[in-house]
C-alpha cells in the first residue's frame, strides 16, 4: 500500500510539473502578475508598455520621430479570435514610414479596454496596428475608442470573426492623423520585447455602446496595467 501512495504521489508531482511547464499566460490565471515566469523580460524590464501619459511632463515631439502614414489599401483580411484579442490580418497590408525607413502593417487587434491611459482615464477599447521593418524593428499604431455613434468599420470586423473579410485599414483610422504621443516601449504582452516604437494617436474614435460591449463579449479584461516610465520622457505633437 505504502509503495502504490508512493507512486501516486510521484506520479502526481510529475504532472503537475509537466502541465506547470506547459502553461501558457493569459489575463486570468496566468495573468500579467505571472508574466515574468513566461519572459523575464515582462517583470525585469525598464522600458515597458503600457504606460500611463501625463500631459504636463510631456515634451516636443523630435522630427526624426514623425510618423508617416499610408494604410490605404482595399485588401482582404483574416479575422480571428486568437484566445486574447480579435486580430485582423491583411493580405497587402499598408505601411508607415519613421525617419526614411519603412515598417509594413503585419496585423492589428483589439483590446476591450485602452491599455494605454492618458492622466489615468482608461478609453473604452483600444487599437494596436503592429508594424515590422525590415531589420525586424517593432512600431505600433494605438488608435483609442470612446463610446459615441455607430462605426461601420467595427461592424464589418465584428461582423467577420472567422471569416475573410474585404477592408481597407486606412477606415479604422481618425480623421486627424497629424497629433499623437510616441515613446519607446515593449509588446503588451509576453516575451514583452522592447525597443519598440510605440505612436499613440491623440484623437478618440466612436464606437456605440453596442459595439463596445460586442467586443467585450469576447474579451472584456484583455489590457496589461500601466508600466512605470522610468527615465523615459514621452514626445508629443
Amino acid at each position: 500500500m505504502i509503495k502504490i501512495i508512493s507512486a501516486l504521489l510521484i506520479t502526481a508531482t510529475v504532472m503537475f510539473a509537466h502541465s506547470e511547464e506547459h502553461a501558457h499566460w493569459d489575463y486570468a490565471t496566468h495573468g500579467p502578475a505571472d508574466w515574468g515566469h513566461f519572459s523575464a523580460t515582462c517583470e525585469k524590464g525598464k522600458s515597458q508598455s503600457p504606460i500611463n501619459i501625463r500631459t504636463v511632463d510631456t515634451v516636443n515631439l523630435n522630427s526624426s520621430h514623425i510618423l508617416k502614414l499610408d494604410e490605404d489599401r482595399h485588401t482582404v483580411a483574416e479575422v480571428i479570435d486568437n484566445g486574447h484579442s480579435i486580430k485582423i490580418t491583411p493580405k497587402k497590408g499598408g505601411k508607415i514610414v519613421l525617419n526614411g525607413v519603412v515598417f509594413k502593417l503585419l496585423q492589428f487587434h483589439f483590446h476591450g479596454n485602452s491599455e494605454n491611459t492618458v492622466n489615468g482615464v482608461h478609453f473604452d477599447l483600444e487599437m494596436h496596428m503592429v508594424h515590422q521593418n525590415a531589420d525586424g524593428t517593432l512600431a505600433v499604431v494605438a488608435v483609442v475608442y470612446n463610446e459615441g455613434k455607430n462605426n461601420p468599420a467595427l461592424d464589418n470586423i465584428l461582423g467577420g470573426i472567422g471569416k475573410t473579410i474585404r477592408i481597407d485599414p486606412a477606415d479604422l483610422l481618425p480623421a486627424d492623423t497629424n497629433k499623437y504621443y510616441h515613446w519607446v516601449g515593449s509588446l503588451t504582452t509576453p516575451p514583452c520585447s522592447e525597443h519598440v516604437e510605440w505612436y499613440l494617436l491623440k484623437e478618440p474614435q466612436s464606437a456605440s455602446k453596442e459595439q463596445i460591449a460586442a467586443f467585450r463579449k469576447y474579451y472584456d479584461h484583455n489590457f496589461r496595467p500601466t508600466q512605470p516610465l522610468n527615465n523615459r520622457k514621452v514626445e508629443a505633437r
